[in-house]
């Protein structure tokens, strides 16, 4: 397989027989030479298609051990779901699982008040979860909260292919006016442009489609992170003042107040944005 590009000590971006271009992991494989060169496949022990400019470098960041680990159950779990997932299923996951294992080892804790409901309505998808914690403390020595269970089981149900369904557009043009919305709060507040092709972008979208959809149907969030909730707005105020502006969007906008908990998790999603800013 002829090398290309290196990602990281422990990815190369190579291109195959076909034409086609794939991401192959190994221990080392970034070392051995100038770009392009071949690449034994005897050093290759995972490989990933289709992954985007943009996931390249979402990979390029990522703890390789992570990445491995993750390929590796993925596959298992790939065989345990009654439909298929994205392609990039694994770096979506790889992902998640790196932020977690960051959390947890500087003592972050973050409630899933849905958890039961998680529990019941997607019971594989738990089960396969369940099965990821398991294998990452017996494999890397990371023990997780048990709260993360269910905040993996919907990473799964998020990364689900599916077919399209008929809808009416004008739920989807609210939720792409809501984002855009508060997504141009974010940039007026702290002065930047957000680069909507970023992989914490997407990562942002998703979570305001799941506040869009309790929104809608009139429900919020609740749990008992007050303290965290307190330890963000005194670590973060110019976040919290822009979160603050966000809910009086949303109360203007979609008559709906946004609980504390919500406020928490959009200055998560949106700290992330910023940091990249180097803000």
């Amino acid at each position: 397989m002829l090398a290309i590009k290196k990602l990281n000590n422990n990815a190369v971006l190579c291109r195959d027989g076909q034409g086609r271009d794939v991401i192959a992991m190994g221990r080392g494989v970034g070392f051995g030479g100038e770009f392009p060169r071949e690449l034994p496949l005897s050093k290759i022990e995972h490989t990933f298609y289709d992954i985007d400019p943009k996931g390249q470098d979402v990979m390029r960041d990522l703890p390789s051990e992570i990445v491995m680990f993750t390929a590796k159950v993925m596959d298992i779990v790939a065989n345990e779901l009654p439909y298929d997932l994205s392609t990039n299923a694994t770096l979506f996951m790889a992902d998640h699982l790196s932020f977690a294992v960051a959390r947890a080892q500087k003592g972050v804790r973050i409630a899933m008040p849905l958890a039961y409901e998680v529990r019941e309505t997607y019971p594989k998808e738990y089960k396969a979860a369940q099965f990821i914690v398991m294998r990452l403390e017996k494999e890397l020595g990371e023990r997780l909260p048990k709260d993360e269970i269910a905040s993996i089981a919907m990473n799964l149900v998020n990364a689900r292919v599916v077919e399209a369904v008929k809808a009416t557009a004008e739920p989807a043009k609210q939720f792409d006016d809501m984002l855009e919305d508060v997504i141009e709060i974010l940039e007026s507040d702290f002065r930047i442009i957000v680069d909507r092709d970023s992989f914490d972008f997407t990562r942002f979208a998703t979570h305001l489609r799941y506040l869009f959809k309790r929104i809608q149907a009139g429900e919020s969030l609740n749990s008992a992170n007050m303290q965290m909730y307190k330890n963000f707005r005194e670590e973060f105020p110019q976040l919290a003042e822009c979160v603050k502006h966000i809910g009086s969007y949303c109360r203007e906008t979609w008559d709906a107040t946004l609980s504390e908990e919500e406020e928490l998790y959009l200055m998560i999603h949106l700290n992330r944005i910023i940091s990249k800013k180097g803000l």
